[in-house]
């Protein structure tokens, strides 16, 4: 039986609002995986997941690995230029959400799916592929980096389109993707993105050459994430 994932569609909502949103829905989740613990198996209460899309206001986010010397700016800068700054629990280095990405937070307890976290950073992977896909958008891994890039097959000229970081705690997940739909791409011109000097960034409008409606990415990536992961999506 399909697992349901319940949808919160944020709109465009703060980095710090979201980022208060998926810790609380964490601890929830871990009050009850610890309250099952001391409960007859057949007493156990349904752990839900979620999963929270947004856009953000402009916002640069540094991973707990990250340096901050992949900031090209500095903190006077970024208050004259109206975008935030925040030093995050997720994996990997430095990034940029803004309008025009598609964030993406999944809160799954993964004891429900694999306890595997090297694989569900593939998946997650495998989404946003055959999203670029629908799109007519050639899009892979590179060999030992995170993330979906176009021009995958020619290391060189690759240029990211969706980076990826997480966080867990008691197999329960927060953080995730950003998906360069329609996104400014100047802003990433301030920091060097992922902390990655050789390779660019892009978006699925740059790759088109014409602007793609984010409701239509919203739709394809929920239909993707339903197909890898073998859920239905519902939207509360």
């Amino acid at each position: 039986m399909r697992k349901n994932v319940q949808l919160i569609d944020c709109g465009i909502i703060s980095f710090s609002d979201a980022w208060d949103l998926q810790t609380r829905l964490l601890e929830e989740k871990s009050a009850l995986k610890i309250q099952n613990r001391n409960r007859p198996e057949d007493e156990a209460v349904d752990i839900p997941n979620h999963i929270l899309l947004c856009e953000h206001n402009p916002v640069y986010t540094l991973g707990k690995s990250g340096s901050e010397e992949n900031l090209l700016m500095n903190m006077g800068e970024l208050g004259l230029s109206g975008i935030d700054f925040f030093k995050i629990n997720r994996g990997g280095d430095i990034t940029y959400h803004g309008p025009g990405q598609l964030t993406g937070y999944p809160i799954l307890d993964l004891e429900q799916f694999f306890t595997d976290i090297h694989k569900y950073m593939r998946f997650l992977e495998e989404v946003m592929i055959k999203t670029c896909a629908e799109f007519g958008l050639d899009a892979g891994r590179v060999h030992g980096l995170t993330g979906v890039w176009v021009d995958w097959q020619t290391p060189e000229k690759a240029r990211k389109i969706c980076a990826l970081g997480v966080h867990m705690s008691r197999w329960i997940t927060m953080h995730g993707f950003g998906l360069n739909v329609s996104t400014d791409l100047t802003y990433f011109n301030h920091i060097i993105p992922c902390g990655i000097t050789d390779k660019g960034v892009t978006s699925i409008s740059a790759e088109l050459g014409k602007k793609v409606e984010m409701e239509d990415a919203k739709r394809i990536v929920l239909s993707k994430f339903e197909e890898v992961f073998g859920v239905n999506v519902v939207k509360i």
